[in-house]
């Protein structure tokens, strides 16, 4: 199991240039995660990956429906990187899917980036891999900046949180390839209007192709999986 750790950006105490200097750092430091994020696009591209990239909010069941997908979808062969704060919990249970997997502690960063993401990649066997999952840390704020190499970007939404969030966290969305709305089971227990949240879908992420599933049912499964199988020249 890898660990990798970043450094964070350091505090600036002069008044007068620190915002200017700040924005500089950031700009460098987008402009550098890009180019490590176009050199995995391409690093997967030369191995036939289809590289994913799950972002959501804590608690939205990224874990469950991954280990669900691949043990499901038994002769995928995948390649996981979990991102967390602290603990590898998420990486366990998605190694007992057969899923090869790589924990990636981030030490307190909200996010992952290409730089992580390039050493968490080493131990991986690309070459006997179909797909890479990237399990993003749980925000659905700092991610949005950093590609990281992925051919989707796949947004989940569970039920449990509410339909206001697409219009509360646009950029995210607004980013989406395909939008994950998780835990369907228990949208009449917690009051979901799922007209809403489609329609605020709609207005934020009008591109993306948006699912309904309960990982726990197995509703809306097959619909996924039959996406995932086109993705990868699998139709089913």
């Amino acid at each position: 199991m890898a660990e990798v750790r970043t450094i964070g950006l350091s505090v600036l105490t002069d008044k007068n240039e620190s915002r200017g200097r700040t924005i500089e750092v950031e700009k460098g430091v987008l402009s550098r995660n890009q180019e490590l994020a176009d050199e995995l696009r391409k690093r997967f591209g030369v191995h036939g990956i289809l590289a994913l990239n799950f972002v959501s909010s804590p608690g939205s069941g990224k874990t469950t429906l991954l280990a669900r997908t691949f043990t499901d979808m038994p002769d995928v062969r995948a390649g996981v990187i979990v991102g967390d704060l602290a603990t590898d919990n998420d990486a366990t249970t998605l190694r007992a899917s057969g899923a090869e997997t790589v924990q990636i502690m981030t030490g307190g960063v909200c996010h992952l980036e290409a730089s992580m993401v390039s050493k968490a990649v080493a131990p991986l066997p690309l070459e006997e891999l179909d797909l890479v999952a990237i399990e993003n840390v749980g925000n659905l704020v700092c991610p949005a900046a950093f590609d990281l190499g992925e051919d989707l970007r796949i947004v989940m939404l569970s039920v449990t949180e509410g339909e206001d969030k697409p219009l509360k966290y646009p950029t995210i969305f607004k980013s989406a390839d395909v939008v994950i709305l998780t835990k369907t089971d228990l949208a009449e227990a917690v009051g979901f209007d799922r007209s809403a949240a489609l329609e605020n879908l709609r207005l934020t992420a009008p591109g993306a192709t948006v699912f309904e599933v309960s990982a726990r049912s197995g509703e809306g499964l097959s619909d996924w999986y039959d996406y995932l199988a086109n993705r990868l020249g699998r139709a089913q």
